[in-house]
């Protein structure tokens, strides 16, 4: 199908080029839970994708083309009957049946590259109840279009708020907790030793790897095997409650949580692999403003939050289960960790080794050299805040959201987002590798350690676990 070219051609950046190369294609799939199902008969959806989500950025308008080696945006004419998919499952069939056919078709998903000769996004409206939701909409988006951070934007754009359409949305502050200030030499000293420590070690990871554990398979194309999903919901107030006991903060707590549960599971698969060497790749956003603000403000020149692929990554190794008394002091080391790694550099000489790369190799080098840092740590945490209220998407309130990275090459990826007052939780795990009820039941634990170690013993009452495998 020949598509009408609209405007000229703008270069595809740097990130763009590399998560989307040969050797690796990367895409957010955004799964949004309806408490009602949709009339696919009406108008509304089409309406509103053409009215609101495409304008949001011209990239949603636009092919990626190659000119002379590099890659560029050009605008075409968008059908929309080519990105809105409504499949048809058999009627009349039990939840759990309709679970069964969601879960193969989101795992279809994850593994699928996008056509070529088309804008990099689709929509899916399973209108079929699921033990979650009514009906649910899954967004697909090609990574090259922009970031975690982007990409909400652009999707909460088209929501409104159910209590009130008048009103915005809003969301949590992030602001991180106070610490004590540091000598500025010290402070330089350590960070100067951190980055040389952490450029070394990141660079052995990314040539040698991570051992195989029960976590990490190092089967070749992983990205395209089936895959297990998961999610966890719990209070963001209990979270913070723990937090506010501890003196952390709530990504010290969910990532102290993470760990714990990751290194029980270990041991309970493998009792030696819960003293191997694993590294987790934690992303980074870049930009100078922590907290979301809205598409609006992204989009305009010289913002201090703008739209595209502004992120980094950093190796964090695990903690072991050995060095450990109990589940506090996994929060407080991982707290160590991550806070030690961000006094580094290293996550900024890793983006400028991908310039050089870029500028004396090619954007498949660059994909190459991604696939392969990837590939060798044992896991990923990506998170990202969402509205405090509840949304609504053409008059159907969403009761939950969550969101998974198709494409990676990893067994174990972890993604985290808030919404409501809760926490969501995704585990997307390599299929027949990872035993998702005995994950399940090691997060809980790990959770309910936490829980009784912390001060006053503070309720469980807090979580609820939805398992979907496919």
């Amino acid at each position: 199908m020949e598509l009408e070219e609209l405007e000229g051609q703008e270069p595809v950046s740097p990130n763009g080029q590399y998560f989307s190369s040969n050797v690796i294609s990367l895409s957010v799939l955004a799964v949004w839970e309806f408490e009602i199902p949709f009339d696919l008969e009406s108008q509304t959806i089409p309406l509103l994708i053409k009215n609101v989500f495409l304008p949001v950025s011209p990239r949603f308008s636009s092919i990626m083309v190659e000119n002379n080696g590099k890659k560029e945006w050009k605008r075409v004419e968008v059908k929309l009957e080519d990105h809105l998919y409504t499949p048809t499952f058999p009627s009349g069939l039990s939840l759990e049946s309709y679970d069964k056919y969601f879960d193969d078709y989101i795992s279809k998903l994850l593994t699928e590259r996008f056509p070529q000769g088309k804008p990099l996004w689709e929509i899916h409206i399973i209108n079929y109840p699921t033990s979650n939701a009514a009906a649910n909409v899954i967004f697909k988006l090609h990574h090259a279009l922009g970031d975690g951070y982007s990409l909400m934007g652009a999707l909460i754009s088209s929501m409104q708020r159910a209590d009130n359409p008048s009103l915005p949305l809003t969301f949590p502050s992030r602001k991180r907790s106070e610490s004590k200030r540091e000598n500025f030499v010290t402070k330089t000293f350590s960070g100067f030793c951190n980055t040389i420590s952490d450029l070394w070690s990141g660079t052995l990871k990314t040539m040698n790897g991570d051992v195989l554990t029960p976590i990490r398979s190092g089967n070749d194309a992983i990205e395209y095997r089936p895959a297990t999903v998961s999610t966890m919901t719990f209070s963001l107030d209990q979270i913070k409650s723990i937090k506010d006991k501890l003196g952390v903060t709530v990504n010290d707590v969910l990532t102290g949580m993470i760990f714990y549960g990751t290194r029980l599971y270990m041991q309970e698969m493998n009792q030696s692999s819960s003293k191997a060497d694993c590294t987790a790749m934690v992303l980074l956003n870049t930009r100078i403003m922590g907290d979301y603000v809205p598409i609006e403000e992204m989009i305009k020149p010289n913002s201090k939050a703008p739209w595209g692929n502004r992120f980094t990554f950093m190796h964090v190794p695990i903690p072991k289960l050995t060095e450990l008394s109990n589940a506090l002091d996994f929060i407080w080391n991982t707290r160590k960790i991550i806070k030690r790694k961000r006094n580094s550099f290293a996550a900024y000489f890793n983006s400028r080794l991908l310039e050089i790369v870029h500028k004396f190799g090619s954007h498949e080098a660059c994909g190459k050299y991604i696939h392969r840092t990837l590939k060798n740590s044992s896991m990923i945490i990506s998170n990202l805040i969402g509205p405090v209220e509840q949304m609504s998407l053409a008059n159907h309130p969403i009761k939950g959201f969550y969101f998974v990275v198709g494409g990676g090459p990893l067994s174990l990826e972890m993604t985290i987002v808030s919404y409501m007052g809760k926490v969501r939780v995704a585990f997307n795990m390599e299929k027949d590798v990872i035993d998702p009820q005995k994950l399940k039941s090691c997060m809980e634990n790990a959770l309910q350690m936490i829980l009784n170690d912390s001060p006053e013993h503070m309720s469980l009452n807090l979580f609820k676990f939805h398992h979907y495998s496919k």
